[in-house]
């Protein structure tokens, strides 16, 4: 299955007259008819084509990995210290957004809904379509804070949309996700979905995860609110296996880490990693990662300094390759232990949730133990014991925050905004930093066509975040 390449022609209609350079790109027509069936364009939704991005770039993205230091650069060390400080937004709109709506679309006006309905129940297909919509922009948000949202996506009505404030971004996505699920009926769920098969259960424990998630991310800023959502989102009931993204083995869906490592082995796991989890014994050490050839011991790789070049392959240890860079091996969308690190947080803010702080914060390594495939009672036993992992109410949320940061390993996105939440662990930013401040950034900045193209609004945007930098915090960031 060349899927990249189906994609790549089934879409090319709908996308053929967009450029990623202007910002009529966040302006599609999404009223305009599309050549592919809605099946193909949900599916085109997670895998991208060969010129749009997917959900599974989302996944297999390696800026955040680097900026939480799970990996560390070996040869060019230019984003491990924070060179790059626009990122372009552009193709999210006009490629799986756009989408969506006219997912959406199709399945809400009469003329089409009939014939759309040949994909799966017209709710359904709409609830879906808004599930992921609010899980891009989520994680969009929580890279950039303000964007286009309520105006964007408007077609030829409007070439210059005002941005939204991450805090109203937030607020909607609430809704929608809640809207999301009252939606849903007993008819089948949509075709072309490679994560569930249309089951919609699924579904909605996949829309009640992102609300408990984002509820629990604005808990220091808006925590009346965070506590009802995340509460309520408990209630509807949260997911129960892994929800990992599946990768082929085969060049055009392959998992990211393998395609990087095809050419040259760039990317070791960081010193600060490798030094935790050996301090405290993690058995799954060995699963994230290969002893260095020359001592076969684990070696993380120091991280961010200007000459990595000295340091040779063989003397540190890099990503597992019969687990992780591996052409089909999965990426995880939410885990277990992800949950069960929230409820352990929740619990101890005083939260209505069932079972305490500790049961949680246990429950969660062992999910991510058995997540990583090396859970054995002993082994997890003697590591809930040891002096560094034990729970202790006294440093409850330092550990809950170290310990997720561990079980996070290669979810980038959610990594990166977990540590600026939280503010744990402790990372110190690399030593040859060539950003201004030489601090890990906690915010990507818009990309230049926006000055451009956009300039009032931008403006706008820019004091809604405070600046346009990789040094301004979002709203919800207090640390």
């Amino acid at each position: 299955m060349k899927l990249k390449n189906i994609f790549s022609l089934l879409l090319v209609v709908a996308f053929a007259a967009t450029s990623c350079d202007d910002f009529e790109d966040l302006n599609v027509d999404p009223n305009e008819p599309s050549s592919a069936p809605n099946s193909t364009l949900l599916t085109g939704v997670f895998t991208g084509s060969d010129d749009e991005v997917g959900i599974d770039d989302l996944l297999g993205a390696n800026i955040p990995v680097l900026y939480v230091q799970h990996l560390s650069e070996t040869q060019y060390t230019e984003s491990s210290r924070y060179n790059t400080v626009q990122f372009n937004f552009n193709g999210w709109y006009t490629g799986p957004l756009v989408t969506l709506n006219q997912i959406i679309e199709s399945n809400t006006n009469e003329a089409t809904s009939a014939a759309a309905a040949a994909y799966g129940s017209n709710n359904n297909q709409i609830a879906v379509a808004r599930i992921l919509r609010a899980y891009i922009f989520h994680v969009l948000t929580d890279r950039w804070g303000a964007l286009p949202y309520s105006e964007a996506l408007q077609g030829a009505t409007d070439f210059s949309p005002a941005y939204d404030s991450q805090e109203d971004i937030y607020t909607n996505l609430l809704t929608e996700l809640n809207e999301a699920t009252a939606q849903m009926d007993g008819g089948a769920g949509p075709a072309g979905d490679i994560l569930f098969s249309g089951n919609m259960a699924s579904w909605a424990q996949f829309a009640n995860t992102l609300r408990a998630t984002i509820a629990m991310r604005m808990s220091g800023v808006a925590a009346t609110t965070a506590r009802a959502e995340f509460e309520d989102a408990v209630s509807d009931g949260l997911i129960t296996s892994d929800v990992m993204y599946a990768f082929l083995a085969e060049t055009n869906h392959q998992n990211p880490w393998y395609g990087r490592f095809i050419t040259r082995t760039d990317y070791a796991i960081s010193e600060t990693l490798v030094d935790y989890m050996a301090a405290v014994n993690d058995p799954r050490l060995p699963a994230f990662a290969e002893p260095a050839l020359e001592t076969g011991t684990y070696v993380g790789m120091p991280y961010g300094i200007i000459d990595a070049g000295d340091i040779t392959n063989s003397a540190v240890s890099f990503i597992t390759s019969d687990i992780i860079s591996t052409q089909d091996a999965p990426l995880a969308i939410f885990t277990v232990a992800q949950t069960e690190f929230m409820l352990a947080e929740a619990a101890l803010n005083g939260w209505n949730v069932s079972g305490t702080a500790q049961s949680h914060y246990e429950a969660a390594i062992q999910a991510s133990m058995e997540q990583w495939g090396v859970y054995d009672a002993a082994a997890y036993a003697a590591y809930i014991a040891d002096p560094g992992v034990a729970y202790n109410a006294a440093n409850a949320m330092q550990l809950i925050g170290e310990q997720k940061w561990v079980a996070l390993y290669l979810q980038g996105y959610e990594a990166w905004s977990e540590w600026r939440r939280t503010g744990y662990p402790a990372l110190t930013p690399a030593p040859d930093a060539v950003n201004n401040s030489g601090e890990i950034p906690v915010r990507q900045g818009y990309p230049s066509s926006e000055a451009d193209l956009n300039s009032d609004n931008y403006e706008a945007a820019v004091q809604m975040n405070g600046a346009d930098g990789l040094d301004t915090r979002l709203w919800w960031d207090m640390n």
